[in-house]
């Protein structure tokens, strides 16, 4: 079963958030929890953990993207 990674709400006035990093890459092992992708806002800089155990399967925003809130940033194949 496939997971999307979603960039979450981020506080009241935050509407998008730009890609720093992935710190996976397809086909690397993910926990859940685990830290998976690193996103800034104007305000700050925080890492997005991975919502499900798995692979990671494909990566759909890649650095220097900016991403809306709600947008699917990556997708792992749940175990």
């Amino acid at each position: 079963m496939d997971v999307n990674i979603v960039l979450p709400q981020l506080g009241n006035e935050i509407e998008e958030a730009q890609i720093d990093a992935w710190l996976k890459k397809p086909g690397d092992p993910v926990e859940k929890d685990e830290q998976i992708v690193v996103v800034t806002t104007p305000k700050v800089t925080l890492e997005i953990e991975a919502p499900a155990a798995g692979i990671l399967k494909a990566i759909l925003m890649e650095a220097e993207e900016i991403a809306p809130v709600g947008a699917i940033l990556g997708v792992i194949e749940a175990r």
